[in-house]
């Protein structure tokens, strides 16, 4: 057989040398900080990831590995020969730069929350389609790709898993929301209120609209936004989509809680008959779950910051003898990172291998 002939199986990305071009909008943002450290981490063949945010943020410097790089303006030329960009800023900026970012023949993975009502836009998460042995076949000309919200991949993760114990009758779900989900802003004005109501002084509310240091609400103020209300059907509409009906839908009550990072949630189970803890702890481990029954190693926000898996722990539900409680914590940005980085991955068939667009 003649060597041009020959046909090489493709490598997995982290072996294919560095061939593609990225952009992070939001470079500056807690989310496109996290995604510039996961590309890094995960070895993506990137041979120029260009760092892009709105004014406050321009000049400032950024790690990419062992390189230092300038965030620039966001401008629709930016985004020329660019293969992958990932929109990890605030709503508008996504709104207002997103479609630049198609026209020059980009693939769109929006951690935004707002291009899902988009045409050919899909909501994913890798870790379900791979639970679900989910095959997704690779589009040529891929619509934006939205993270899964990432309370409901952990909802979605659970209870697929927790199905293969027993039958589950039913799902009940309370979700913390921490301030990072809100930005730097939003942790900076928990920050601030906690030192003002220390001090007498006046609250800031330009972010929740309400008092949220020292305080558990379920309702933003009326000048928030998204409303809290809003986020949570979003958590259930992701769970929907990801899930494919192979799962209960849970019921759920999001609040939102004095801490500045990552998510808690308690999720009650009722199966169809007497839970069995040690069945359940068997098929909850596994790929993305660490799970752990020491009453002294309960998992908490601070505990799972910084690392890549749920962390879950369990009890039997001492009144019905067919509940079970879950409680698990997870790093917020970072299951969001994971999320949109995997997806940029699974859609490099998509890309020409080789040659830079």
């Amino acid at each position: 057989m003649s060597e041009s002939a020959r046909i090489t199986p493709p490598s997995p990305p982290a072996a294919r040398g560095k061939l593609y071009r990225a952009a992070i909008v939001g470079a500056g943002s807690l989310k496109g900080k996290e995604v510039a450290e996961v590309l890094n981490e995960r070895n993506f063949p990137a041979a120029d990831i260009r760092l892009l945010d709105d004014d406050e943020s321009m000049g400032q410097l950024e790690a990419m590995g062992d390189e230092i790089s300038f965030i620039q303006r966001v401008r629709a030329e930016q985004f020329e020969h660019v293969d992958f960009t990932f929109f990890a800023s605030d709503p508008e900026s996504t709104r207002r730069s997103w479609k630049d970012a198609r026209d020059a023949g980009s693939t769109i993975v929006d951690l935004s929350a707002v291009l899902e009502d988009q045409p050919g836009a899909t909501v994913r998460s890798l870790w379900i389609e791979r639970e679900r042995a989910q095959v997704v076949k690779p589009e040529l000309q891929p619509g934006p790709c939205v993270t899964a919200h990432p309370v409901a991949i952990t909802l979605a993760l659970l209870l697929l898993r927790a199905n293969k114990a027993a039958v589950i009758k039913r799902a009940i779900a309370t979700a913390f929301e921490p301030a990072s989900e809100h930005g730097q802003r939003g942790m900076d004005e928990l920050h601030q209120q906690t030192v003002n109501l220390l001090s007498f002084q006046p609250l800031p509310k330009d972010v929740f609209d309400a008092q949220v240091a020292f305080n558990m609400i379920a309702r933003y103020g009326p000048k928030s936004q998204p409303a809290l209300d809003s986020v949570e059907s979003r958590i259930l509409r992701h769970f929907r989509k990801i899930v494919g009906g192979q799962a209960v839908e849970p019921s759920l009550f999001l609040l939102q809680a004095p801490i500045f990072h990552g998510h808690a949630l308690a999720l009650f189970l009722e199966f169809d008959q007497a839970a069995d803890v040690v069945e359940t702890a068997r098929v909850l481990a596994g790929d993305h779950t660490v799970v752990s029954a020491a009453e002294d190693d309960w998992p908490t926000n601070v505990s799972s910051a910084g690392q890549n898996d749920i962390h879950v722990t369990f009890k039997s539900d001492p009144v019905h003898p067919n509940g079970m409680w879950l409680w698990t914590a997870a790093d917020n940005l970072r299951i969001s990172a994971l999320t949109a980085v995997e997806c940029a991955e699974s859609m490099t068939a998509t890309r020409p291998i080789g040659k830079i667009q």
